[in-house]
Parts: C-alpha cells; sequence; structure tokens
C-alpha cells in the first residue's frame, strides 16, 4: 500500500465516518428511544472492527505475497471456468471470521486479475456457507435441514456470482485499478 493509497482509503474512512455520524443525529431526531441503543451497537462494531484492523493489514500482507498474480489468473481467471468457481466457493467456506475481513481480499483477487464471478462467489461462501457455522447448524437443526439449507444457498451463491458478472459485461463495466 503506497502513501497516496493510504491518504485515500483514510479520505474514505473519514468519509463514512462524517456521513455516519449525520445519519445518526437524524435518526435520533426522529427516532430519539432508538438512538441510545444504535449508539452502543455502532460502539461495539466499531471496537471490533479497531481491534480486527490490524490483523487485516497482515492479512493482507500476506495474502499479496501467498497469491502472486499469475497463480491467481490460472486458478481464478477468465481460463479457469466452473472449476475456479468451485475452488473460490471452497476457500469462502474456510475462513471463520467476519464478513468484512473478506472485502479486502476480494479486492486484491481483482487487482490481480480474479473473474469477477469468482470472487463473488468467494464472498457469498464467506457470507453464508463457512464450515464452523455449518457444523453448529447440524448440530442444532439437524442433517436434513442443514444439507438443504447449504444446497440451496450454493445455488444461490453460484447463480448471484454468474448474474453479476453477466450485468457487468452487459454494462459494459470493466473493472480497473481504480476502479477497486
Amino acid at each position: 500500500m503506497t502513501v497516496r493509497d493510504f491518504i485515500r482509503l483514510f479520505k474514505k474512512m473519514i468519509f463514512v465516518i462524517i456521513a455516519t455520524a449525520v445519519l445518526m443525529f437524524i435518526l435520533g431526531y426522529f427516532f430519539p428511544d432508538e438512538q441510545a441503543m444504535s449508539l452502543a451497537i455502532m460502539k461495539e462494531y466499531s471496537l471490533e472492527v479497531i481491534l480486527v484492523f490490524p490483523a487485516v493489514l497482515v492479512l493482507m500482507g500476506l495474502v499479496d505475497i501467498w497469491m502472486p498474480r499469475e497463480m491467481v489468473r490460472r486458478h481464478f481467471g477468465d481460463t479457469a471456468g466452473f472449476r475456479g468457481l468451485l475452488l473460490s466457493v471452497f476457500l469462502g467456506t474456510l475462513p471463520a471470521g467476519p464478513l468484512f475481513i473478506a472485502f479486502p481480499i476480494a479486492g486484491k483477487m481483482l487487482r490481480k486479475g480474479a473473474r469477477v464471478a469468482n470472487v463473488v462467489a468467494f464472498m457469498g461462501a464467506w457470507a453464508s456457507l463457512k464450515m464452523s457455522e455449518i457444523g453448529m447448524e447440524i448440530y442444532f437443526l439437524g442433517v436434513k435441514f442443514a444439507f438443504l439449507r447449504v444446497v440451496l444457498t450454493l445455488i444461490a451463491v453460484l447463480g448471484i456470482a454468474l448474474i453479476t458478472e453477466k450485468m457487468l459485461t452487459v454494462a459494459g463495466k470493466e473493472l480497473t485499478k481504480e476502479s477497486i
């Protein structure tokens, strides 16, 4: 990450903080009873992000080293086909961390030449198909329920990934380093 990238990221973070404060003020005016609860939730989530952020920075450095551009293009690029989609889903099921950690990884994958559908599948799997959570789902809800939910979710994730890629192609959008 260059100094220019850091400054750009810092400006975006400041904008989000200011926009959130304005939104909280407006919502507090119209819904004063919920404002205290909203502030408590925001404080808890912000603390989680602040505590996890240094680890995310280290992880991003490791991802940059562990995932050379050619490897990403070979396994997740346009030539990877359906195998790339399945690999993306599989890798998305492995982590146990919160979803916001996946965003910088997804951005790095796109910058290194990954297909849009593969990145969307990775994000969808991270959000809804984590192996650690499937184990708990089986324990509390049963194998039949968990199996059906996983199969339907997998179909949805793959469908959304392909539709998203197609929509970006039809719209003529090209993902460039500047747009990511």
